[in-house]
């Protein structure tokens, strides 16, 4: 069927709803009431129900998701938030309400009380007494059809199943795919799991500014927005950094904050421009002892989430159990390359990137071309969750300087299915070294670089009051999801990603 006749068929459909919306008001029935008294939900009813008991009271809610009307009889299945379960209906006992059924579709939400019985087929359901309306569907639902064979195979049909429509109509892939519900519950149980475990430990949840005057803590270009009440450009953070440092400042014995934040990037399977970060700063203590909270943290997650330390990513098994592998990223890069890159200059850092055949711009410096070099040919082989460590003091503006290798910072990111899913430091806390990185990076800018860390005054004055030693970390929320549910792109993980404006909205 061409798409013309699709829309014309789905625009005949949505006539009739109306139609049926005015019949149903007609008859007295209110279409969209304003409460329901719901006491039990499907799974339960199915999960508690034995033979032989006495008949049970429930009243249950949800969306009807198929039907079979039958004259003086018709079942439908209803769908809640935990499930379906089948709901009987018999004209003898709803009355005139019975008949107002052949009004109501695939979609419609209705809430029903009866008792719990099994049918001669043995399934589990509900014999209605009474049948209410909640809420008519003007839309009709793009419902999969299924077919189950003798041999109990089910075959679907037109699943709704369009990427790009589900992203930008995620109500609608929820209604009608389950299993995108339950990586959202997954979701929701990583964030609450951190959260739980951090807490224990003492951490402090704050909150800091989205709105920011100077953006930092990460090389990204930000999103502008101008305040009309003082006359001044603010920026959405791009991350939250500077602000738990200036806390750690302040006294507090670790804290931690799950954020949005906002990059003006591009979009792809790993990157949204709106994204989830967790981040820690823990005083104290370095970024050796971050690797064990690190694999405290997630090898719990995935425990509470999946019973085990290890997930089925895209066809592999992931062990998160501890303790992870750790290299140097120089190690690693030799392993995978056969070319050492230690002590390297620009010069020779370029002619390598050309012979690896890794595209660099002209205005990266030694520090970003073996970053470019370490993304294009070691991050995709690192499956298991791997330490790598010990970054060049370039990439790393916000970092403490190696303790014992000249050209180095103490700096990690944990890699794990070829993605990068969290990074951290020893962070700089020397403010006469964090003002003169800064200040290379402007010059780094007047070069043409465009993503650098900018100078940021206030917080160096935080500095100047002493911070001590601290670990800090961030971690990608929507990564990690990613990672623990086996979903491919950072969209699947996302409830309303970024999306380009439909056909006729203003961009």
């Amino acid at each position: 069927m061409d798409q013309q006749s699709d829309a014309r068929e789905l625009n005949d459909l949505m006539v009739r709803r109306r139609e049926e919306l005015a019949e149903l008001r007609a008859h007295g029935i209110d279409p969209y009431p304003h409460a329901f008294g719901r006491n039990a939900f499907s799974a339960e009813i199915r999960e508690s129900f034995s033979e032989g008991e006495p008949l049970r009271d429930v009243a249950v809610a949800g969306r009807i998701m198929s039907l079979r009307r039958m004259g003086k009889a018709s079942f439908f299945h209803l769908e809640d938030s935990r499930g379906r379960i089948q709901v009987y209906l018999k004209r003898d006992d709803l009355g005139e309400i019975y008949d107002s059924f052949r009004l109501m579709d695939i979609g419609d939400i209705v809430g029903v009380e009866g008792f719990v019985f099994r049918t001669r087929t043995g399934e589990v359901s509900v014999h209605a007494r009474r049948l209410v309306l909640l809420s008519k569907s003007l839309r009709p639902l793009p419902v999969p059809k299924e077919k189950v064979d003798e041999q109990g195979n089910k075959t679907v049909f037109d699943p709704f199943s369009d990427r790009e429509l589900r992203y930008r109509q995620r109500y609608v892939d929820l209604i009608t795919n389950p299993n995108v519900r339950e990586v959202f519950r997954k979701r929701a149980a990583i964030i609450s799991t951190i959260r739980r475990d951090l807490d224990s430990r003492g951490f402090l949840e704050v909150e800091t500014p989205a709105l920011q005057p100077q953006y930092g803590g990460a090389f990204a270009r930000p999103f502008v927005t101008h305040h009309n009440a003082l006359d001044i450009d603010l920026y959405l953070r791009i991350a939250d950094e500077l602000y738990l440092k200036r806390l750690i400042v302040g006294g507090y014995d670790g804290v931690y904050e799950i954020a949005k934040d906002f990059r003006n990037e591009g979009m792809d399977r790993s990157h949204n421009p709106e994204f989830t970060m967790l981040e820690v700063y823990v005083p104290y203590r370095d970024y050796l002892w971050m690797m064990t909270l690190v694999e405290e943290l997630i090898s719990g997650v995935a425990l509470v989430l999946n019973g085990s330390t290890q997930v089925t990513a895209h066809g592999r098994t992931i062990d998160f159990k501890p303790p992870w592998k750790r290299i140097t990223m120089f190690d690693a890069i030799r392993e995978q390359t056969g070319h050492s890159l230690r002590g390297k200059g620009e010069a020779e850092l370029r002619a390598i990137a050309k012979e690896l055949r890794v595209e660099v711009e002209e205005t990266d410096g030694a520090g970003r071309i073996i970053d470019a070099i370490f993304g294009d040919r070691v991050e995709h082989t690192l499956v298991q969750p791997t330490f790598v460590t010990d970054y060049p003091l370039e990439m790393s503006p916000l970092a403490k300087k190696h303790r014992s290798e000249e050209g180095l910072v103490e700096r990690f990111e944990a890699i794990c299915n070829g993605h990068e899913i969290c990074n951290a430091f020893s962070e700089l806390n020397d403010p006469l070294d964090q003002r003169a990185r800064f200040e290379e990076q402007m010059r780094a800018k007047s070069r043409g670089e465009a993503e650098v860390q900018p100078l940021d005054e206030d917080f160096l004055r935080a500095l100047e009051y002493g911070m001590p030693p601290t670990a800090g970390l961030g971690v990608g929320i929507d990564r990690l999801t990613m990672l623990l549910t086996g979903e491919e792109s950072i969209r699947d993980v996302i409830l309303f990603p970024q999306m380009k404006p439909e056909s006729g909205e203003s961009a």
